[in-house]
């Protein structure tokens, strides 16, 4: 994922949702969200060159999405693919808390290129930065990340975070809907405004915005997952073709085992 929005404990009916936008090459194979035959209780797209998924959901209510920190000093030729670890995370071996479960990664994050990973167990949404080595839990509200450190003051991050708390402010009307414009928004930020992360500054601009058109690279799909007090989960996916039109669209609704914490 390369923009994630993510509402925690920031609305009375909803503890968790989550709008995010996975950027990536356009040649890389890779299939919509599915419950997957190999791990029966994971909800997740698949990348199909590493095998792994950018985000996902169980039917038990664990939670797990990841970006990649964009800084060209820190790539690592021949790394294993960083899907794996949110597909990890997923895993039915996995009932740690997300402390632990954010703890484990840590120990093993310097084996992949750099990324930033959010995981939830229900009852805590957590963080763990692998350029730093953060570990932990979040408080009540509403968070942006990218392709840097949570709550990274980029302008899609600004922008993306301002819509999001005026769409959550709209459900239960609306639910999903209320959340695509902003994941659709392709205007880049002003020059003025464009960080500095090693790129060309064509490159800077083509990834300001939160909904990528670039040569050979963009926004690959758009999710939004809603969560109530009551379990009740619903998970939308807009996937685009290479002109950024909709190629598919999935919708799952389910009940999680493990309601998410009041």
């Amino acid at each position: 994922m390369c923009l994630i929005v993510v509402g925690w404990q920031a609305h009375p009916d909803y503890p968790l949702v989550v709008a995010a936008n996975r950027d990536e090459f356009l040649a890389r194979p890779a299939v919509p969200a599915h419950w997957w035959t190999d791990a029966p209780d994971l909800l997740a797209g698949r990348d199909l060159e590493g095998g792994g998924t950018w985000m996902g959901i169980t039917r038990g209510g664990r939670f797990a999405a990841l970006t990649n920190y964009r800084d060209p000093t820190l790539h690592r030729p021949g790394a294993p693919s960083r899907g794996i670890v949110v597909r990890d995370c997923l895993a039915p071996a996995d009932n740690a808390n997300t402390q632990a479960t954010l703890g484990r990664i840590a120990a093993v994050s310097p084996d992949y290129a750099a990324f930033n990973l959010l995981v939830s167990d229900g009852a805590d949404l957590g963080i763990h930065e692998s350029t730093t080595g953060a570990v932990r839990l979040l408080d009540a509200g509403i968070y942006g990340l990218s392709n840097h450190l949570l709550d990274t003051p980029w302008p899609k991050v600004r922008l993306a975070r301002e819509r999001f708390g005026a769409a959550l402010a709209r459900l239960p009307e609306d639910e999903e809907d209320a959340f695509l414009p902003l994941l659709r928004d392709d205007a880049a930020a002003p020059d003025s405004h464009l960080p500095e992360t090693g790129v060309s500054a064509d490159w800077e601009r083509w990834l300001s915005s939160a909904f990528i058109r670039a040569p050979g690279y963009g926004t690959r799909c758009s999710t939004v997952i809603t969560v109530r007090r009551d379990g009740d989960v619903k998970f939308v996916e807009w996937t685009w073709d290479d002109q950024g039109e909709l190629a598919s669209e999935v919708r799952h609704r389910f009940t999680a085992r493990t309601p998410v914490a009041r």
